[in-house]
């Protein structure tokens, strides 16, 4: 049985804070949680939340790092088991949507935190995530073309930057309709059309 979240372990803390956070974004606008709201969701005083974030914009940047490395490993995994770079690009596109079906307080966090003025922790992540995140898909773009499966001509850098645009298209219509099965319902028809216009024809 797991033990109530006020004996929880440093490491087990923050990982139960970085779900409260992801569950309370659901529900809410990320912008309107407060550290108040957070501590109450777990069953603490902000007190003891303090004790192991020493501000707000630390809860952000823990939960983006999070983000991060779940959404990069679960890519990672996808595409590694693929048997060529098409299906690796597929298999990334359809566990991304996946993941924020499962998820859906994390798209709604990275739009709050990309508003917001200035460069915080949590944005710099993000970006961090979005830059390592191209890189996967320009190698296998590239891969693609060298073992014929990709027209030579596409141009990688825009169609990495179309890839991560239609997730983002699905994830916005997603929010937009409150519908959190949108996304995933739409992947494959979607993501069909987007294979054909890199696919090589020879």
């Amino acid at each position: 049985m797991r033990p109530p979240s006020k004996n929880l372990p440093a490491d087990e803390r923050k990982a139960v804070t970085v779900q409260t956070v992801v569950k309370l974004a659901a529900e809410q606008n990320p912008n309107d949680i407060s550290t108040s709201a957070i501590a109450s969701a777990m069953g603490l005083t902000q007190g003891a939340l303090f004790r192991h974030f020493v501000s707000k914009d630390a809860i952000w940047q823990t939960v983006m790092e999070w983000v991060a490395d779940c959404l990069l490993t679960r890519v990672d995994h996808a595409a590694n088991t693929a048997l060529s770079p098409l299906a690796a690009l597929e298999a990334i596109f359809m566990t991304h949507i996946d993941f924020v079906t499962r998820h859906p307080g994390v798209p709604r966090m990275l739009l709050a935190e990309l508003q917001r003025p200035g460069m915080t922790p949590a944005k710099k992540m993000a970006l961090t995530l979005l830059k390592r995140y191209e890189e996967r898909l320009c190698s296998l773009i590239e891969k693609g073309k060298l073992c014929g499966e990709v027209e030579p001509n596409v141009a990688t850098a825009a169609a990495t930057t179309l890839f991560v645009g239609t997730i983002q298209g699905l994830v916005m219509q997603s929010l937009i309709s409150s519908n959190h099965e949108k996304a995933q319902s739409d992947a494959a028809g979607v993501y069909a059309i987007y294979q054909r216009g890199i696919r090589s024809t020879h």
